[in-house]
């Protein structure tokens, strides 16, 4: 895969900022969401407000452990397969992450760009929309971001830890956590699903149907793989042999990045009383949107 070394500066330096962050402290606010101080600033976000966006950046839109880094080995592969060129990470590809100067350096950057971002679709900056850049957007269902979520800050060193899975629960579900609330995210994508180059995919049809997902992500931003390369980058994009190189892909938080991605590991977790209120809360918030219907609730979150 890539070189990652600026990738992997830019993880260890916030984990050494995180040594020294309690978790009380973590976050800052920015227009209403909380966003951990140990990768955001709210200079940063002022100058996102200038990047020029170009018709062909690759932007891929999560919330947080709903498949980023899995979307992002895939289609770092899909350019390999086109160009014969390895995809380098110049920058730390969270848009909203780093220095105010980065879009500035960014400039500079060969096209196409892969731009990730957890942010709703009305923070990004207007150049993505005005230059018709395509958004590739992930989901995962709520019940197993949530677990994922929990593990990557108490098993991570370093990152600050909650006290107990219902501690963390409930500050999921107040959205007091890193990017917000879940729902609220996706709420605010729910209206531009349907948006000309916008796409959605879900995770759990990448974890049923690897191959047929990566075809549909590579026609989607327009790269003409052979039916052979598709094979092949699905064969290297599973999610044990993405484990298998996190090391050196992602530095010492990798194994913890590509944990288990299991469809169904909130069972082990969730109390009947967090699942009746999570249900609830999908009811209130998605129940009746095409984004409710696209997430397939009934099957990957019901015992």
């Amino acid at each position: 895969m890539a070189n990652k070394s600026k990738f992997i500066d830019y993880i260890d330096e916030a984990l050494e900022k995180s040594k020294e962050t309690a978790l009380s402290r973590l976050f800052f606010t920015h227009q209403g969401i909380p966003y951990p101080i140990t990768m955001c600033t709210s200079e940063t976000f002022q100058a996102l407000d200038t990047f020029e966006a170009r018709s062909d950046d690759i932007v891929l839109a999560s919330y947080p452990k709903c498949g980023s880094n899995w979307i992002l080995h895939i289609i770092s592969e899909l350019i390999f397969a086109e160009s014969n060129k390895k995809y380098e990470y110049p920058e730390f590809p969270i848009l909203e992450c780093g220095d105010p100067e980065k879009y500035q350096r960014m400039k500079q950057f060969p096209s196409p760009r892969i731009l990730a971002t957890h942010l709703h679709y009305d923070k990004l900056p207007g150049s993505i929309f005005k230059n018709k850049a395509k958004i590739l957007v992930i989901f995962r269902n709520p019940k197993d971001t949530a677990v994922s979520f929990f593990h990557f800050h108490n098993n991570v060193p370093d990152i600050p830890s909650y006290g107990s899975w219902d501690e963390f629960f409930r500050q999921f579900m107040k959205g007091q956590v890193s990017w917000g609330s879940y729902f609220d995210f996706a709420i605010n994508w729910n209206k531009h699903l349907d948006d000309e180059n916008v796409k959605f995919i879900l995770y759990e049809d990448l974890k049923k149907n690897l191959t047929a997902g990566i075809k549909q992500i590579a026609e989607f931003f327009g790269f003409s793989s052979t039916g052979e390369q598709i094979q092949t980058i699905s064969a290297q994009s599973t999610f044990q042999a993405m484990r298998a190189k996190s090391q050196e892909t992602h530095g010492a938080v990798g194994p913890f990045l590509f944990r288990k991605g299991e469809v169904g590991d909130w069972k082990n977790l969730f109390s009947e009383t967090q699942n009746q209120e999570m249900d609830e809360k999908f009811k209130q918030c998605l129940a009746g949107t095409s984004l409710g219907a696209k997430l397939k609730y009934e099957s990957y979150c019901h015992p």
